[in-house]
């Protein structure tokens, strides 16, 4: 049995199921070295003459956009499929910046409509994130975009985008043996919605293949690439050097029954998951290209016995904690440094705050609410902070549509973005109160509570309320005792 080469990722976007991801030019470049774009525009034309027709890259990964400019003007604007990621800083973002960054990524990438353009964000307590989605959104009708699409997003914010009525085809996300976060409710969700899952890290750097196989454990530090960093932490969090041999084992068994290498059948096992629509294998253009290894995807045809093993060696690996994305917004940090310190330096606090009479401190979401009724978004007074009643609000919109967990998870991140511009953190909440329309729909609104408080365990009381504005579905207020002196939380923080 052999699998189709393409697939349609939205109306019209027919991709190879096999991306070629440039994101080891960075790589190639972190010496100040510059790849040579005529150069690596040949290797490209290398993978689309073998039918590996797309490619993934993004405005931080080295000169990739502008090779991808290079590749266009030597051999035409109509071949292949190119798509890049816009990663803003995290803070506050204008409409004008939005359009600057598509249209830097139109000039490089020498086009005039970007096919796909994925979006990232760092913070979710910080409301730019959906700013930018709807201002994407409007270049996407204004033409500069064919599609938007996702990447590194958890299922609650993707949520919150899809019944907020932005219309996203895919979600870009770490998909491989050792990490199964996305096989659960972000693919249910996908399935749900016509989403497409874009795999990377199917081979951990390179640690899923034949030369790690027997080979005594590495230790992390410069001799080894970013990725390779990167993915060690994957494995130590997994269970550590003897599991992942132990999965090694058994892929080789299996790879040697199927003639093919470690690489290309975990690559082919993630490829043919429920709900993903490709997955992107690493090119180091002009040095180390997998054209051949990377056509034997289509060729793999696992049985019932090899995906059982599979199954079996899965099960005896360390689930990696949390949802999509997590390793770049909370500990631990499975990133190659870690930490965030190769990506960015400081995370500013969500909400301007303001001092107020008798020694408060004020912090303000900048809702119409707020300036119509007199009140703050929350208030600190000492080490107490007391958050307001908060609906799902940004600016006019009511986010979340007609979905109470979408509108519970965006009110939970304005509470933790005004917990957090106060100097606090949501670990600090000691009571939130919860009041909804609808009795029938307390389990969703529960549920996404339970994800944020799950550890916390804040004292809660549910209400069922008739809530001001038809819109809104779910109100929740909060309390927070800070332990910290204000003057350290307050300061934007390195992570």
């Amino acid at each position: 049995m052999t699998f189709d080469h393409y697939t349609e990722l939205a109306s019209g976007l027919k991709i190879s199921r096999a991306l070629t991801g440039l994101w080891q030019i960075a790589d190639l470049e972190r010496n100040g070295n510059k790849v040579d774009p005529q150069e690596a525009a040949k290797s490209m034309k290398a993978y689309v003459d073998a039918g590996l027709t797309t490619f993934d890259m993004a405005d931080h990964y080295g000169s990739a956009e502008e090779i991808t400019g290079e590749f266009r003007r030597m051999y035409g604007k109509d071949q292949g499929q190119f798509f890049t990621k816009w990663v803003p800083s995290p803070g506050p973002i204008t409409k004008s910046q939005v359009r600057e960054a598509v249209q830097t990524a139109l000039q490089r990438m020498n086009c005039k409509q970007i096919q796909l353009m994925q979006f990232h964000a760092w913070h979710y307590a910080h409301p730019s994130w959906v700013d930018c989605l709807f201002w994407l959104d409007e270049l996407k009708q204004e033409g500069l975009i064919a599609h938007l699409g996702l990447t590194n997003f958890d299922t609650a914010h993707l949520r919150i985008a899809v019944k907020s009525g932005i219309q996203i085809c895919s979600n870009q996300v770490c998909y491989s043996l050792l990490d199964q976060r996305a096989a659960g409710e972000m693919t249910d969700f996908c399935l749900e919605h016509n989403i497409k899952l874009l795999a990377f890290g199917t081979v951990a750097g390179g640690f899923l293949s034949e030369k790690w196989l027997d080979k005594p454990e590495p230790i992390l530090g410069e001799s080894l690439t970013w990725s390779q960093m990167k993915y060690k932490r994957y494995i130590d969090v997994a269970g550590g050097w003897q599991k992942f041999q132990q999965l090694l084992q058994t892929l080789s068994q299996i790879a040697q029954k199927h003639q093919t290498g470690i690489a290309m059948l975990a690559s082919h096992y993630i490829m043919t998951r429920p709900a993903v629509g490709g997955v992107i294998i690493g090119a180091r253009l002009g040095q180390s290209e997998h054209i051949k290894e990377t056509q034997q995807l289509f060729e793999i045809d696992l049985d019932e016995k090899d995906l059982s093993q599979i199954g079996d060696s899965l099960a005896s690996l360390n689930p990696i904690p949390g949802d999509c994305g997590d390793e770049y917004r909370k500990p631990p940090y499975l990133t190659a440094t870690g930490d965030l310190s190769h990506h960015l330096d400081q995370i500013p606090a969500p909400y301007p705050n303001v001092k107020g009479s008798d020694g408060r401190i004020k912090a303000l979401s900048g809702t119409i609410w707020e300036d119509i009724a007199g009140f703050s978004r929350a208030v600190r007074k000492g080490k107490r902070i007391l958050v307001s009643g908060t609906t799902a609000t940004h600016g006019i919109r009511a986010m979340g549509g007609n979905d109470p967990a979408a509108q519970a998870d965006f009110i939970l991140d304005k509470i933790e973005g005004a917990i957090l511009s106060l100097g606090g953190r949501l670990e600090d909440v000691i009571r939130t109160r919860i009041y909804i329309r609808n009795a029938d729909q307390w389990e969703p609104i529960s549920r996404a509570h339970g994800k944020r408080f799950g550890k916390i365990q804040p004292a809660n009381t549910m209400v069922r309320a008739d809530l001001i504005g038809e819109e809104y579905l779910v109100e929740m207020e909060a309390e927070a005792m800070v332990l910290e002196g204000i003057s350290e939380t307050l300061s934007t923080h390195k992570q």
